[in-house]
């Protein structure tokens, strides 16, 4: 199943799509404002987004058009009281993958959100493959070899970058405005950070290291046998 986020600013409703979807098996989590929504779809690797046209703090269409305009094509359905026609064309237009309409079935709802799923991303893979070392986009898990990888959101979003191109070098500036979406190279060691803690865990069984630092220039995915 997919680890979904939901942004929605009313409680009952969001109780009850969190509750109908978990009982089928999706990983959930919540953010109830515009700008928690916003800050979460970037920190995190989802399969599909929910997010509500209204929301306090920042419209639900302007947050979708803003991860759009920074390359996140995740699948993203939205949620609205305004059913007319010009309100659904407005949301698609924004951005959305789909559109449903205030008050809605749950398991309408749920159908939709395994559409979305079966979908390509960006018309990319969503299970990439280097060497020994798999990552699923979508179900956000991880292996080498036969060893489960226990990784947090954002270090599967950076192994994704790296496994993307395998034995290229990647600039810290590229790092930083792929995965973090900064626009600028901040003087911050939040690179290393996240690197250390992922060769940690890559390595955890004694493997041979895949993350090489090319001396001023920046990092490589090393490919294993």
């Amino acid at each position: 199943m997919a680890r979904l986020l939901l942004i929605e600013d009313d409680a009952d409703t969001a109780g009850d799509v969190l509750d109908d979807l978990r009982g089928r098996g999706h990983e959930m989590v919540w953010a109830a404002t515009g700008p928690d929504g916003a800050r979460a779809a970037r920190d995190g690797l989802w399969g599909a987004i929910i997010l509500d046209r209204m929301l306090p703090g920042q419209d639900g269409l302007r947050v979708l058009q803003d991860l759009r305009r920074d390359g996140d094509r995740t699948p993203a359905l939205v949620l609205s009281a305004l059913g007319d026609v010009d309100e659904r064309i407005r949301g698609l237009r924004a951005g959305g993958d789909d559109y449903l309409a205030k008050p809605f079935a749950l398991g309408e709802l749920a159908a939709r959100i395994e559409a979305l799923l079966r979908r390509p991303v960006d018309s990319r893979a969503t299970v990439l493959r280097v060497g020994s070392l798999e990552i699923d986009l979508i179900a956000g898990t991880g292996r080498r070899g036969g060893r489960d990888l226990d990784l947090l959101p954002r270090e599967l979003k950076l192994l994704a970058y790296l496994m993307r191109s395998p034995g290229q070098i990647v600039t810290r500036a590229m790092l930083f405005e792929e995965v973090w979406n900064y626009r600028f190279t901040p003087k911050s060691n939040l690179i290393d950070v996240h690197l250390g803690r992922l060769r940690r865990k890559l390595e955890a069984g004694g493997e041979a290291p895949l993350i090489q630092s090319v001396r001023g220039l920046g990092v490589m995915l090393s490919p294993d046998a």
